[in-house]
């Protein structure tokens, strides 16, 4: 958008700048304290019930005057405003001098420092600033005077507080605010100007200020503010015009001139070229990216490396893309912006999204309490301890200590893919440049960076100082001139001297300055300057570094496209839908990827920086590429070029960069040939005898000449002017088609303020009415980003069903299971700090937990019955047996604290969440957390999200909804703690054999392990009573072990001794004592010698059992329960059953063997982590075992030989009898055949079934001659030899399906699908087996 300057012709967006400030004191309204600093007591003091008004009328007389907070002011800016940039006069001013005015004395150093800031807009457009401050004297008889008043108060003070406790003020008391604590710490150190020494730190007398004695000086800043971030050439030209007013010597031109040119008459340089202008001494160079290249990033990446190393930088970049919260901490305001961009630079292509502010002035530290994440930097002070700093919230806060070279990671974050070579290559690219990949504890004062020649090492032993520091105009020092032109002028010197060099006696000297004068002579003509060539250097590192980096993207996202879906006719209707659209597929971009990269990619897919640049590309079909997205395809289509790997062949070998040196030679190009030079600085047509030269003091500029440019600028600068308007016009005439520009802009700001509520925090206007505003849009987002999390949440869960409903994509992985869950932890604790008074450790919600559960335990010791009232009694389907289980929310805590493995606070914190969503509970603690209002008003501020009453009920309701699914993620993710179970063995009281008199035992099997045997203590009667009051007498055994996950399989079994070795049990019920979630192992069987099939062990298949509570809603909504074992109605033996009338049908016994293998391939078809159980699959109701066994029953003859019932074991050993002797079968033959290798291996398998020394029974030892021939790929092959058999005649009815060689051949086909999968049996199945 193009806009003219007020009362100017030459269109701002052109110029390299577009304002020059100056900002200090004014010494018309004198002395005045740091208003913000008033504005921040004043919130203070209203949060802890005192007075406002008489904290903000009170005068601090503790601290010294030349230490206390005074109000700056922006004393002149040029020109006044322009229209595309309107000049923002508070902010400005406190980004200049964020600590306010600095005074000094002639003790103090005076030394000049250089800072950059930038603005960011509600747009996200940046503005960025360059400031350089100086100290100037204070010639105001009325400042003097009032400092020495102060002084005299402070000292007053001072002495009267000598007689109390001197410690008394820097304890903090533990009730403080964090937000009133990390005030207090940063103030308890002094500057590092006036802490000369330890015994002048109280204000003793020595270190104040005389007025009679002392020179006083007060902090100057200059700064120019400009459209893009060219650090180098702003640093060098603000040092100049420092230089000018510091000299002894009035510089050329009038100060006026060169600010003039470097506002009006320097333009920014087009993309692809290199500009010269002029500061007023040397030219200064700076040079702009092409339009392929990577965007123009001119803070030195080199120096960020330099303070952080390698490896701390690589984590910090990690937590950045994570979109955790960073905050820098340094004393050096350069340094937080150096690194704060430096990290920003690397995010290329994309671009952080949230609350971005390098520098974070004093005054605005509640800004930390932002739930949101965040980049800012906050300034410390020489000597501060780390452990003092309290922060409002650290649970996910990556906090970095620059100028002590070390950062505090959170907790639990996945790294970046291929780390290890990733670091390998930065450190090979700053190794390059002869700087340490380890970084380093550097002065404050950085040593420039540019290579010292042997010419100037030279020039240093001989003395020529002159010389070395000369290097302005090129020009050897005028004594040192004079000696080389009176030696040069000599013809008997030259003679001597030529004489001397044939001898082999040099002349020191002499040749240094020959040298000297030819190389700062190249310098003059067309050479270059010191300053330029550190530039060049610090240019070629910062590219290089950065092509690594964003090769790394490009190797990770060079797919990305085929994922991004575009399912909108045009641009109204997406912006329109954009909340309940899917743009991009993650379930098969994830698939994709190589599985070392899936922690980080799975975490990184979700952030609001990958959903702005999905954003961007969908966007990109409608209207112009954002330039950044521009960029990364045009390398993703050269990648393609020279890449030779197959599509959708994922590696996660790593790939080098491998245009570095194209890269650097790009801009050394430019640099090396300037594209554009800028026209000289010159007279203005200015009135004489203004602005009078004085050394040291800036003069009084010339307003009327600096406030508007000249009506027609350069012909370079017209044309890029007019190009733009070109560009500009064509823009609007699109946007005007397409979509009402307002509207559109509506949409923009809701679409991409998805999960992110504030870009920037206003500095202009910080009333405590524009704070509660603030906090209030904070509130607003947390409780949208609540309930968008728990849709997607519950959309990933529930699958097909949502899919039906039109929800999007039906799968979801463990892997995104556990990423969703990880962001509602975080999304919970930074709701908890939000507001947040008290704190104790780094988590918010665990300390607010720790405080209920005081409470809690001192209301229980002094009430008579302990009973709490957050206990509540879980119900279960058919727990008949099972004691009823309470469940509490401090209840929940022990078990979290008694968990050795979780060492902090937010572990423990994450831990109770994880345990609250399985048992579904979360809601339901939460509320009872936060029911208790007094504890709630003590913890939080009023403004609060906890205090908000409405938002927290909605809230609440929707972590209600996640009730509706089923998570395993407490379970699932603690697999090495200890967990108490309780098993209850449930006999069927039948025939007075409820009970048996041998000894019991049984074995617990799960995903992760088993429980060992467990010996049961013989005749243990319990007794309890159902819902209508019959009795019920059972076995019930409670023991502890390592986590076994979801429970899969029950072994039970007894010794067969005593009179009553006969046993008919119902079901074993299983419960973890922890989490809740119970399981039913169905039996329905005797076990005992002589009975049904003379088992006397059985492996039970699971069944979850859903819990349910009397206030819970329709139980409609739960997820489909796992598959279980065969109920007690399933056929005992197939000579009871074949009298009766509910045969299954051929085409039934068909189908459900074709279903249990369609399941078992469907099983192997999944993600390795989302499998589930295979034994459920291959034994459980419906499974393969089940189908097979219908398969063998069907046409069975009905003959009972002395009452004894017939299994198909019975068949499989007549078989194997008649296959290993064929003579005994009827059918004599001389010389019998040998076996084949399918019976041979058939006959082998049933024989060590046979042999094993667990009394399985009939039907365990057919379950395990299925699964073992599933495994060794057997099974195939041993039902041809079994039909072709000549016991098959006596057995079976000529209909039945085994005598039909069709079926059988059908039926062979259908199983030797399952050849090609790896089947692994739990050991609880094939235990005592070796085959």
């Amino acid at each position: 958008m193009s806009a003219t300057m007020s009362g100017s012709g030459s269109s701002a967006p052109c110029r390299f700048a577009h304002y020059f400030v100056i900002c200090g004191i004014d010494n018309e309204t004198g002395l005045e304290p740091d208003a913000l600093a008033a504005l921040y007591q004043w919130l203070e003091a209203d949060r802890q019930g005192r007075d406002p008004e008489a904290v903000a009328a009170g005068e601090n007389f503790d601290q010294s005057p030349l230490k206390r907070t005074f109000k700056s002011k922006v004393l002149a800016h040029y020109p006044e405003n322009i229209e595309s940039n309107p000049f923002d006069q508070d902010a400005v001013n406190m980004l200049c001098m964020p600590k306010g005015l600095c005074f000094r004395t002639q003790r103090d150093s005076l030394t000049p420092q250089f800072h950059s800031f930038l603005i960011t807009r509600e747009d996200g457009s940046r503005t960025y600033g360059f400031v350089h401050t100086f100290y100037e004297e204070v010639t105001s008889p009325q400042i003097c005077s009032a400092m020495q008043t102060l002084h005299q108060m402070h000292q007053a003070e001072h002495n009267a507080s000598a007689h109390k406790c001197p410690s008394s003020s820097s304890s903090s008391s533990s009730s403080s605010s964090s937000m009133d604590s990390l005030a207090s710490s940063l103030d308890e150190v002094e500057s590092p100007s006036s802490s000369q020494c330890a015994h002048r730190s109280c204000g003793c007398l020595g270190e104040g200020y005389d007025s009679l004695r002392d020179t006083l000086y007060v902090s100057k800043a200059m700064c120019l503010i400009t459209p893009m971030p060219f650090m180098h050439a702003s640093k060098h030209f603000l040092s100049q015009l420092n230089h000018a007013v510091m000299s002894s010597q009035p510089p050329p031109l009038p100060l006026e001139s060169y600010i003039y040119n470097i506002l009006y008459e320097v333009p920014l340089p087009p993309p692809g070229r290199s500009l010269k202008f002029h500061g007023v001494y040397e030219p200064i160079l700076c040079q702009r990216p092409g339009v392929g290249e990577l965007p123009l990033a001119d803070f030195p990446l080199g120096e960020t490396f330099r303070l952080l190393g390698v490896e701390n930088l690589v984590q910090l970049f990690n937590c950045v893309l994570l979109e955790m919260q960073i905050l820098l901490y340094s004393q050096d305001y350069q340094r937080l912006m150096v690194v704060a961009e430096g990290i920003t630079t690397l995010l290329f292509p994309f671009q952080w999204q949230h609350v971005y502010v390098p520098i974070l002035p004093a005054s605005l530290l509640h800004f930390l309490d932002a739930p949101v994440p965040y980049l800012m930097g906050l300034q410390s002070k020489e000597g501060t301890d780390r452990s003092k700093l309290e922060l409002p919230q650290e649970a996910n806060l990556c906090f970095v200590d620059i100028d002590n070279h070390c950062i505090e990671l959170p907790e639990d974050f996945p790294q970046f893919p291929n780390k290890t070579e990733f670091i390998q290559e930065l450190s090979e690219v700053l190794l390059s440049f002869g700087l340490s990949p380890e970084g380093g504890k550097i002065s404050l004062a950085p040593p420039v960076t540019t290579q010292t020649s042997t010419l100037e090492v030279k020039l240093k032993s001989s003395c020529l100082s002159k010389l070395v520091d000369d290097k302005k105009n090129g020009n050897l020092g005028g004594e040192a001139l004079d000696v080389l032109e009176l030696l040069q002028g000599n013809p008997t010197l030259e003679r001597l001297q030529a004489l001397a060099k044939r001898t082999g006696v040099k002349v020191a000297r002499l040749e240094v300055l020959e040298a000297g004068q030819k190389a700062t002579g190249e310098e003059g003509v067309g050479g270059r300057y010191p300053a330029e060539e550190e530039e060049l250097r610090n240019a070629k590192l910062n590219v290089q570094l950065r092509e690594v980096v964003a090769a790394r993207f490009t190797t990770m996202f060079t797919d990305y496209e085929s994922f991004v879906i575009q399912n909108s006719p045009d641009l109204e209707s997406w912006l329109t839908n954009r909340e309940q659209m899917h743009n991009f597929d993650k379930a098969s971009f994830l698939s994709d990827q190589p599985e070392p990269y899936l922690p980080f990619l799975s975490h990184f897919i979700e952030t609001q920086m990958f959903a702005t640049f999905i954003d961007n590309k969908i966007m990109s079909q409608w209207e112009e590429k954002e330039p950044l997205l521009r960029v990364f395809d045009g390398r993703i289509e050269k990648a393609r070029l020279y890449n030779v790997r197959a599509p959708n062949l994922r590696s996660s070998v790593y790939q080098k960069c491998t245009f570095l040196k194209e890269s650097a030679q790009a801009i050394e190009q430019r640099l090396r040939k300037i594209d554009h030079t800028a026209i000289h600085p010159h007279l203005l047509d200015m009135k004489i005898g203004q602005g009078k030269y004085q050394q040291g003091f800036f003069p009084r500029l010339q307003a009327d000449v600096l406030a508007t440019g000249p009506t027609n600028n350069n012909r370079w600068s017209s044309r890029t002017c007019s190009t733009q308007r070109r560009v500009d016009r064509h823009r609007q005439q699109n946007e005007h088609l397409l979509l009402d520009n307002d509207l559109k802009e509506k949409h923009m700001q809701e679409a991409r303020n998805l999960g992110k509520i504030l870009r920037q925090p206003k500095l202009s206007d910080l009333s405590p009415a524009v704070i509660a505003q603030t906090n209030w849009k904070f509130v607003e987002g947390l409780l949208k980003e609540c309930k968008m999390k728990t849709k997607r949440m519950l959309v990933e869960k529930m699958g097909r069903e949502a899919v039906e409903l039109g929800h999007g994509e039906a799968n979801i992985t463990g892997l995104e299971e556990n990423t969703l869950i990880a962001s509602l932890c975080d999304l919970l604790e930074r709701i908890w700090s939000h507001g947040l008074q008290v704190k104790q450790g780094k988590s918010a919600l665990w300390s607010h937990l720790l405080h209920y559960q005081a409470r809690e335990e001192k209301n229980e010791l002094l009430s008579e019955s302990p009973v709490s009232n957050g206990q509540e009694r879980r119900k279960l389907e058919s727990s008949v047996g099972l004691p009823v289980l309470r469940v509490s929310l401090t209840q929940d805590m022990r078990h979290i604290q008694n968990m050795g493995e979780i060492k902090t606070d937010v572990g423990r914190a994450r831990a109770w969440i994880r345990l609250s969503l399985e048992k579904k509970l979360l809601s339901q603690h939460l509320k009872q957390l936060l029911s208790k209002q007094v504890l709630t008003k003590k913890l939080y501020k009023r403004y609060a999200f906890l205090r908000c009453e409405e938002e927290k009920e909605q809230f609440l309701f929707h972590l209600l909804s996640l009730n509706a699914v089923d998570y395993f993620c407490f379970t699932s993710v603690f697999t090495t703690i200890m967990i108490p179970y309780r098993a209850v063995i449930i006999p069927i009281k039948k025939l007075s054999n409820a009970m048996t008199t041998s000894n019991p035992w049984l074995c617990v099997s799960g995903e992760l392990g088993d429980s060992g045997i467990l010996q049961i203590t013989k005749n243990i009667l319990e007794m309890t009573f159902d819902s209508a009051f019959r009795p019920h007498t059972h076995i019930s055994i409670a023991y502890k072990c390592q986590n076994l996950g979801k429970l899969t399989t029950v072994q039970l079994g007894h010794d067969n001794s005593g009179l009553l070795a006969k046993w008919l049990v119902d079901c074993v019920m299983v419960r973890n004592e922890i989490t809740g979630h119970t399981y039913k192992f169905p039996c329905g069987k005797w076990l005992g010698k002589g009975v049904d099939d003379g088992s006397l062990e059985r492996v039970l298949i699971g069944e979850f059992v859903v819990p349910y509570n009397n206030d819970e809603g329709g139980r409609g909504c739960k997820t489909p329960p796992l598959q279980r074992s065969p109920s007690q109605i399933r056929r005992i033996s197939i000579t009871s059953l074949t009298g009766h009338g509910n045969k299954p049908t051929t085409v039934q016994i068909q189908e459900s063997i074709g279903e249990s293998v369609n399941n078992i391939i469907k099983h192997f078809h999944k993600p390795e982590k989302e499998r589930g159980s295979l034994t459920v699959l291959l034994c459980g109701e419906g499974g393969l075992v089940w189908a097979l066994e219908q398969f063998f029953h069907h046409g069975f003859r009905t003959a009972r030989l002395f009452q004894k019932n017939f299994f198909v074991w019975d068949f499989i050993e007549r078989a194997v009898a008649c296959l290993e002797n064929p003579d005994q079968t009827g059918d004599l033959q001389e010389t019998p055949e040998p076996l084949g290798l399918n019976c041979e291996s058939f006959c082998r398998y049933v024989n060590g079934i046979n042999n094993t020394p667990r009394n399985i029974g009939k039907d365990g030892k057919f379950q395990l001659l299925v699964i073992l021939g599933a495994r060794d790929r057997l099974l195939s092959q041993w039902l041809p030899p079994l039909a072709e058999c000549p016991v098959i005649t006596r057995m079976y009815e000529e209909n039945a399906l085994l005598r039909d060689n069709l079926t059988v051949s059908s039926l062979v086909g259908v199983l030797q699908t399952l050849n090609d999968f790896p089947i692994t049996l739990e050991t609880s199945l094939t235990k005592g087996v070796d085959l």
